[in-house]
């Protein structure tokens, strides 16, 4: 038997809750002190900063012991996620992130829903997860009153997340895939693929040896960043006009 409260368990299961049960209240609050603390840590070790993060977000791994010095200590923890902030969180608890994951300051993550980040992801400033919505009907809405409910979001292994950009809920990112700064997406991106604008469109392909499809087709490093493709889109819409 779940020992989630009927609401926070239709609320992770993407069902209609009230977000205003006090259970649910508290949750968020608990988030808020938590992530206070991250935000406003300082200059602290690198250890501290992952300990703080693993308060936030229920993480009860034992971190392996404490070196000799800051940097052999530094160097233990390599593979945990690195965090700037501020972060903006939800509940905190409802987030999975992979090893070797960055994620640039001012993210904010409404984590009404999982919202599960794959390893060597990197996100830049100002980027948003929106796993939670409301009713369009604004009498089931209702204010504070009324229902809300969410949907996952999952964002594979080796993508960047553009600085700005917005993922909505129930979107699923592929593996390697690259969404240009300052984009909404509203629909699933492939792997390997670049998507930018608003909303979102898929722009091409990326090149490389890590898509099993292309095998080593492409030697070469791709050093090309997401601001080549991104201008080819602009210059065919300005085209499309």
């Amino acid at each position: 038997m779940s020992s989630y409260s009927e609401e926070k368990q239709k609320m992770l299961s993407g069902g209609l809750f009230h977000a205003f049960s006090p259970d649910l209240v508290r949750e968020r609050r608990r988030c808020q002190v938590v992530t206070s603390r991250f935000n406003n840590a300082g200059d602290v070790s690198r250890r501290r900063l992952v300990e703080l993060w693993r308060d936030i977000n229920g993480d009860t791994t034992p971190l392996p012991p404490v070196a000799a010095n800051a940097e052999e200590d530094a160097a233990l923890l390599e593979q945990e996620p690195w965090i700037e902030a501020p972060l903006h969180l939800d509940y905190g608890t409802n987030i999975r992130l992979g090893a070797n994951v960055f994620i640039n300051f001012n993210c904010t993550i409404l984590d009404t829903c999982l919202v599960t980040i794959g390893s060597r992801t990197v996100i830049g400033p100002n980027v948003s997860f929106f796993s939670g919505t409301h009713p369009l009907d604004p009498v089931v809405r209702n204010g504070t009153q009324g229902p809300e409910y969410g949907k996952e979001i999952h964002v594979g292994e080796d993508c960047w997340i553009g600085g700005n950009a917005i993922v909505l809920p129930g979107i699923r990112i592929g593996n390697g895939a690259a969404i240009g700064a300052g984009s909404v997406v509203t629909k699933d991106v492939p792997p390997f693929h670049v998507a930018a604008g608003n909303p979102a469109r898929v722009i091409r392909k990326i090149k490389t040896n890590m898509d099993p499809e292309q095998g080593h087709e492409t030697p070469d490093q791709n050093v090309e960043g997401a601001e080549v493709p991104m201008a080819e889109l602009a210059e065919k819409l300005q085209g499309d006009v």
